[in-house]
């Protein structure tokens, strides 16, 4: 089963959600979303509500006109919610809601598609470029990588952070100075690119994985 992407109905009216509750300290009825996207249908708008709710994002009290709760929100606008892994799986998809561990909110401007997610660095290799195990990285998988872009893949049930080169023979990921060995990236050697790595957030705390981060203040929401 894929990844449960929201749409881009659903994404804008998340945000929406987020900045609203930030500005009034309260949340929007659903006539008021209504006609910030110009929906005419209430029921369109109870089912856009009740979508997010399935995918986690949400909380609804259907009694209660404004009865929409954020989960973990914690007041600050001009974020968004990616969905993270703490694991990915060593078959295909590498990355689906089963494995899922949660959501976590960033800064959006952290975020450079709408199909973002999180994964964590299984090894060292990026060391000198800052990357640690352990790390969550931001990886967007619609973006096309040029030479020496930082990259996550599959290898198994890792997750290789590497800078993606183009050779002769084709696509090879390596690490600077040696690091780690190359990698081809091909099925028949269970290595698959997931995407251009665009973030990285770091944790130091073992209790909460996601705790602290490196680039700005995230909040984990399921």
């Amino acid at each position: 089963m894929a990844e449960q992407q929201l749409t881009q109905t659903e994404r804008r009216v998340y945000e929406y959600l987020i900045d609203f509750l930030a500005e009034h300290t309260y949340q929007p009825s659903i006539r008021e979303i209504g006609r910030e996207f110009r929906i005419k249908s209430t029921k369109t708008v109870s089912d856009i509500l009740q979508s997010l709710a399935r995918k986690g994002l949400i909380e609804r009290d259907p009694s209660r006109s404004r009865g929409v709760r954020l989960v973990g929100y914690t007041g600050v606008g001009g974020t968004t919610a990616l969905p993270y892994y703490a694991a990915v799986r060593a078959g295909e998809p590498a990355v689906d809601p089963s494995i899922r561990s949660g959501h976590l909110v960033i800064d959006r401007r952290l975020a450079s598609s709408e199909r973002c997610f999180l994964v964590r660095a299984s090894d060292d290799a990026l060391r000198a470029r800052g990357i640690l195990a352990g790390d969550y990285v931001v990886v967007d998988p619609t973006a096309i990588p040029d030479e020496g872009a930082l990259v996550a893949a599959r290898a198994g049930g890792d997750v290789l952070v590497r800078l993606w080169s183009r050779r002769d023979t084709g696509v090879v990921l390596v690490a600077p100075d040696g690091a780690a060995a190359d990698v081809v990236p091909q099925p028949a050697n269970g290595v698959s690119i997931l995407g251009v790595v665009t973030n990285v957030i770091r944790s130091f705390s073992p209790l909460d994985p996601i705790a602290t981060p490196l680039t700005a203040p995230a909040t984990q929401v399921s």
